[in-house]
């Protein structure tokens, strides 16, 4: 069942451990949101959001300690950001729907929106052909790059233009954004293993992987705005953690990628076009399936911390996909393994899953998939670091010790 937009005044009354006197009081006081059940003016509904959030603003002034730890699990927010919303299943960038900027506008676009603010900012390393260009460096090394995985090419790369890139160490708002600009373009390079982004970065994506699909320049830029930023996950928290100490952007882009590969984290993209070589045919998905459940063993592209019905960024992902390449063996696999995990798990599907389906009806090169997060999550940790260059605090949480204690002298 998907997650509940409104509560009776009951179910209200009974997560917030009060009596229905005390709930409306909370509505009065413009706490909690209520409407009319069906236009019955008698009949109230209360948005469960706001009933969350009040709980949780009760369990912190109760058990700080208790809620300080569960914020570290996905529970109560403990920072501020502007850049994304994540509410009712559906995910914001500023206030706009991410959704609905996947299919109308360029990852450049977003980039500044997030960046700045404004969708029409002119963030000149973006379409500057120079930005694009490998540094010398980099260029020395190009060859060894294009033998490497996409991620592990960057993690070679952004030191190596970072030590020629003086106008990195300028943490102003502006200069970041034009800093972030040339991170993406130089990463677009890499990834596409050319000398330089001369077009946009769909556009560099599709020549280089997709160069005979006309198609793929859409899908790569839909993947790219979706991947861009999703709150305060884990990559983001790295990355807001090194900007914290006034490291670089690329320093914080480095470290966003680190956390970003692991299994648990964008690298559960790899799972799935692992499993979805394994499986080979719609018809092998349920054996394949039934082994692994057996086995004691999670289906690859399944489950999210956040979400109770699909993540709506792989729905989407899917459904374009299918849209582009509906003869695609790889948009039947990708159908067909829906349809059996629906049977045997009540998880919602997850982003990873869209990102391999898509990868896979393009054929992109190995580790495109993650290459494609990697690259749309850029935007999204070069956002977290201007905000958090701006605060100027170091985020430093503390430690509960509970190994032995000293002895006593």
């Amino acid at each position: 069942m998907g997650k509940r937009r409104y509560l009776t005044s009951q179910e209200a009354a009974r997560e917030l451990n009060v009596s229905p006197a005390t709930l409306y009081a909370y509505v009065s006081r413009g706490l909690v949101r209520s409407e009319a059940a069906g236009g019955n003016r008698h009949t109230r509904l209360y948005h469960a959001e706001d009933v969350q959030r009040l709980r949780e603003r009760k369990e912190r002034r109760r058990d700080p300690e208790r809620v300080a730890e569960r914020a570290l699990h996905a529970g109560a927010p403990v920072m501020e950001s502007a850049i994304t919303l994540i509410t009712d299943d559906r995910v914001y960038y500023r206030g706009r729907d991410a959704l609905a900027l996947a299919t109308g506008h360029t990852v450049e676009q977003v980039a500044a929106l997030i960046w700045t603010g404004d969708l029409k900012a002119d963030v000149q390393a973006l379409s500057d052909p120079a930005s694009g260009v490998l540094p010398p460096r980099c260029q020395a090394v190009r060859q060894r790059l294009t033998d490497m995985r996409p991620v592990e090419a960057f993690q070679v790369a952004l030191p190596l233009a970072a030590a020629d890139d003086l106008a990195a160490y300028d943490l102003r708002p502006p200069a970041v954004v034009q800093t972030g600009a040339r991170i993406l373009r130089l990463m677009t390079a890499v990834a596409a293993g050319v000398a330089a982004a001369e077009a946009g970065v769909a556009r560099t994506l599709q020549r280089a992987w997709a160069p005979d699909d006309p198609r793929a320049e859409a899908l790569i830029n839909a993947a790219l705005i979706l991947c861009a930023d999703h709150e305060l996950n884990a990559s983001a928290f790295t990355a807001r953690c090194v900007a914290s100490v006034h490291s670089t952007p690329y320093a914080v882009v480095t470290a966003g990628l680190a956390a970003l590969q692991g299994v648990r984290h964008g690298g559960e993209s790899e799972r799935v076009e692992a499993f979805f070589r394994e499986v080979r045919t719609p018809e092998g998905v349920r054996q394949a399936m039934a082994d692994r459940l057996r086995r004691g063993e999670r289906i690859p592209g399944f489950g999210h911390l956040l979400y109770r019905d699909d993540d709506p960024r792989a729905r989407v992902l899917l459904r374009l996909t299918a849209g582009a390449c509906p003869e695609s063996p790889a948009v039947a696999l990708s159908d067909a393994l829906v349809e059996e995990a629906r049977r045997a798990t009540d998880l919602p599907l997850n982003l990873d899953l869209g990102l391999a389906t898509l990868a896979r009806a393009l054929d992109l090169p190995r580790g495109g998939a993650l290459a494609l997060f990697a690259l749309g999550r850029t935007v999204g940790w070069i956002g977290h670091a201007i905000e958090q260059y701006k605060i100027g605090q170091i985020i430093r949480p503390r430690a509960r010790y509970v190994g032995e204690r000293p002895e006593e002298v």
